[in-house]
Parts: structure tokens; sequence; C-alpha cells
């Protein structure tokens, strides 16, 4: 038995970007990517919206507008 830390895998079924109707790179490459725009901009969109709250909004969901549907679709598989 291992314990450590296992890399995160995302699966997303059903769509018509490939044959196999299965995509599993660009999701799990999203996600990761995802983390790491929110680890930086969540903490700087929190101090952004006490001086400008739409701005700070704006920031704070940038990752999951942007860049999680962006570098999903980069990947076909």
């Amino acid at each position: 038995m291992t314990t450590g830390v296992g890399v995160p895998i995302c699966v997303q079924c059903g769509t018509r970007s490939n044959p196999c109707r299965c995509k599993v790179v660009g999701p799990t490459m999203g996600f990761l990517a995802f983390a790491v725009a929110a680890a930086v901009e969540w903490p700087v969109g929190a101090v952004v919206y006490i001086f400008r709250h739409m701005k700070g909004r704006r920031i704070m969901a940038h990752p999951a507008t942007v860049v999680y549907p962006s570098v999903c679709r980069a990947f076909p598989i």
C-alpha cells in the first residue's frame, strides 16, 4: 500500500470533438491551469474587490470563465 498525492484526472464524456466521445487530457490540463490561475487571481481579486466590487468579481471569475474553457478546448483528446 502506498500513500501519496495522486494526480487529478478529469474525464468528460459525451463530447463530439473526437471519435471516442471522451476527453481526458483537455479537462485535466484545464483543471490544473484553473488551479494555478485561481491561486494567483483570487487573492488579487479579493483585494481589488475592497475598492472596486465589479472589477474584483471579474478578476475572481476569470479562471472559471476564461482559463478553464480555453485550455480544455485546446486539447481535442
